[in-house]
């Protein structure tokens, strides 16, 4: 296995992060998340993890880890929904490769009286390197939706088994099998019972094995969903320009197409508006092209679609040929054979504009592909990790697959 070295990824991620170059509304925009992952960036830097209690109200959340701390730090009361906003505690004890471990508390997600509970879901999906996600019975459908979600947020999790007084101990075999039979059977999630000696030993040990990973990796996910959101905010803001752009070239070929008597000139004026076309395009989605590059784009477009450039060759041949004939009878027919000429140059001047949009489109895709968005991506990043660990490879392996489906793109293409 490759070892994962915090210093080295730190590096890594801070010099990726140094070279996106911001705007000034891009800046503003993600001002929130631009602090949050600041904020990990600092965390792994400095060997922070943290560990994220969630689950419904009433299951027990702050005893956990107040058993962990082993002192009565978080708030805990008969009533359900004593913890109104998320806490932060540190957990003092020794580990070779981390400098320290804080516990983060959190509302039930369930809680009535709280306002945002999606805030509470991205406070601790984000900022928890490990998920205890606490349970005082047998899961229902909301916990396991929650529990689907974090796990399609690629987050590692160990499911707790709270209030262990309650049940007999044939009751509580029957409960951890049910458990198990409804979590995902290649995730291999671990379900540990809470009593304090064994819960607490469990963790220290998924700490000393796997804290650096989980940290590391956990800070490469948030630096790949910051990205993501960038991209796709950037795409946006490219798409309404570029559709402006197509727009534009679309009016100036069917002008030029609508009025020019000679076929020659259509075609050599059309090809000359192609390429000026998707010259813009690629400044547009920053890819600074040669007229090399940009002759083997057009041409790649133009093999996929020879039939659309047959098409409109042969339209626009027959065409011109009506319009000459039209021009030459005009004198002999006192100029009424120029009646049908407005709408012949209206049909060339619609197909021109048709067939621009479709060039267009084209070469922003092939455009958009053959363009980078930085140096190096995140998502490069985690896919270059080894891990022997099915453990951690698998949770993780979901992240990539569900990001790889979530986020082609197209969509902000015009």
């Amino acid at each position: 296995m490759e070892k994962l070295k915090i210093n080295k990824n730190y590096l890594l991620l801070k010099n990726w992060w140094e070279n996106i170059e911001l705007t000034n509304y891009e800046k503003s925009f993600f001002n929130r998340e631009i602090i949050s992952f600041n904020q990990q960036l600092f965390r792994l830097k400095e060997k922070k993890i943290r560990i994220g209690a969630y689950g419904k109200s009433g299951v027990g959340k702050s005893s956990v880890l107040n058993s962990l701390l082993k002192k009565d730090i978080f708030k805990t009361n008969v009533i359900n929904g004593t913890t109104r906003k998320i806490k932060a505690e540190a957990w003092n004890f020794q580990d070779q490769k981390l400098n320290s471990v804080e516990l983060l508390d959190s509302p039930g997600f369930d809680f009535c009286n709280i306002q945002f509970p999606d805030k509470v879901y991205s406070c601790i999906e984000e900022h928890s390197d490990l998920i205890l996600f606490i349970v005082s019975g047998d899961l229902n459908r909301n916990e396991l939706k929650e529990i689907s979600s974090l796990i399609k947020d690629g987050k590692k999790i160990i499911v707790i088994l709270n209030k262990i007084d309650l049940f007999n101990k044939n009751e509580l075999k029957e409960i951890i099998e049910n458990i198990k039979f409804k979590l995902p059977k290649d995730l291999n999630i671990p379900i540990i019972i809470n009593n304090e000696n064994n819960l607490n030993n469990y963790i220290k040990k998924i700490i000393n094995q796997h804290g650096e990973i989980l940290l590391t990796l956990n800070t490469l996910q948030f630096a790949d969903k910051l990205f993501l959101q960038i991209k796709e905010q950037r795409l946006k803001r490219r798409q309404k320009l570029a559709q402006s752009t197509i727009g534009k070239f679309s009016t100036i070929k069917a002008s030029a197409v609508a009025l020019n008597p000679f076929i020659f000139f259509d075609i050599a004026g059309s090809i000359a508006i192609d390429t000026a076309l998707i010259s813009e395009l690629s400044k547009i989605y920053g890819l600074n092209l040669q007229n090399e590059s940009t002759k083997k784009i057009f041409k790649n477009i133009s093999i996929n679609n020879l039939f659309l450039g047959f098409t409109q060759v042969g339209i626009n041949t027959s065409f011109n040929l009506i319009r000459k004939i039209i021009l030459l009878t005009a004198p002999f027919t006192n100029g009424l054979s120029l009646l049908p000429y407005g709408p012949i140059a209206i049909i060339q001047a619609a197909i021109a504009i048709h067939s621009t949009k479709i060039l267009g489109k084209l070469a922003a895709r092939e455009i958009f592909i053959k363009s980078k968005f930085s140096f190096i991506e995140p998502f490069i990043m985690i896919q270059n990790l080894i891990f022997n660990e099915p453990e951690i490879f698998n949770h993780i392996n979901i992240y990539l697959s569900n990001r790889n489906l979530n986020n082609n793109f197209v969509s902000f293409l015009p």
